[in-house]
């Protein structure tokens, strides 16, 4: 009886050594970190502002900007502390003038070096490390082919790399090697958004075409409806990665419309719009047992988004 009565007092003893053991901390949920993917497009991209804009006015916050070409040069702007409103207004004013210059050079017709003294104006900081949201700028090496993703140090020469269009513009050098546009390796790069930690991608793909029934002006237009050939079938690569896909509507843009800017950012505000509720939802705290929605294609829309 007595072994009984040691047992049952052991057993109470671990009982209550058990009691004063912390409970587990609950998870608390946290809002996925956003990321936004600028594709390239010359002066198409511009509609990038008014998607921008969009995500301004409705408090969608982002976490990190990848940009290819003239993503790469809106993205470095926006993430410097150029808000959307401004850019609509510099879009208003700039022209090809203010980014290149005619040249002879057996690497391509123009130069893009006076986009140093372009950025030199409107970025609020010079260096990665300096700017307000992170980035990474997609340009491609011109030798080896492989994707080159810039994420430190100064931020001009990495983004007239993305922006050096090959056979428009010359290739950019930096630290010896050659870069030209971001295109090539990251048509949209969404992929680096993921390596930078971003838990939800939007992709911004000006996917039409340059050309149109009546035919290409001239040279630029032959190598710019051949990179639109080659981007779209390339898409499934960065797709993958990407929650939403939006396609701003540029039929008929030429890649050197900076005159229509306005119809630009009207074009980036209406596609971001149509994603609007889904991005919210991202930004709502699932009910207990319940997860977030996958991402799918609504069929005929060209618009990927997460379901209600």
């Amino acid at each position: 009886m007595s072994q009984l009565s040691k047992l049952v007092r052991t057993v109470r003893a671990f009982s209550r050594e058990l009691n004063k053991l912390p409970e587990p901390a609950k998870t608390q949920w946290q809002r996925p970190k956003i990321g936004i993917a600028l594709g390239g497009g010359f002066a198409r991209g511009i509609a990038h502002v008014g998607a921008l804009k969009v995500l301004e006015e409705e408090k969608i916050p982002i976490d990190y900007i990848a940009g290819t070409s003239v993503g790469a040069l809106i993205g470095a702007a926006y993430c410097s502390g150029v808000g959307a409103r401004e850019l609509e207004e510099v879009a208003g004013l700039v022209r090809f003038k203010h980014f290149a210059r005619w040249t002879l050079s057996r690497y391509g017709f123009c130069t893009n070096d006076r986009m140093d003294l372009f950025l030199n104006r409107i970025l609020k900081v010079k260096t990665f490390e300096e700017l307000r949201i992170p980035l990474a700028v997609a340009a491609t090496d011109f030798l080896t082919g492989e994707p080159k993703v810039f994420t430190s140090g100064g931020l001009i020469d990495p983004v007239r790399a993305s922006c050096a269009y090959p056979g428009m513009f010359l290739p950019v050098r930096i630290d010896g090697r050659m870069y030209v546009d971001g295109m090539l390796g990251h048509a949209v790069p969404t992929t680096p958004l993921r390596q930078m930690g971003a838990d939800r991608v939007i992709g911004i793909y000006l996917s039409a075409h340059w050309v149109q029934m009546s035919g290409p002006r001239h040279l630029f237009d032959v190598i710019g409806q051949c990179f639109s050939i080659a981007q779209e079938r390339m898409s499934n690569l960065w797709r993958v990665d990407a929650d939403t896909v939006i396609e701003p509507d540029v039929t008929g843009m030429a890649y050197d419309c900076f005159e229509r800017a306005p119809d630009l950012i009207r074009a980036g505000e209406t596609a971001m719009r149509q994603v609007v509720p889904q991005l919210k939802q991202w930004l709502t705290a699932p009910e207990p047992g319940k997860v977030q929605p996958i991402a799918q294609t609504l069929p005929g829309t060209g618009v990927r988004t997460s379901p209600a």
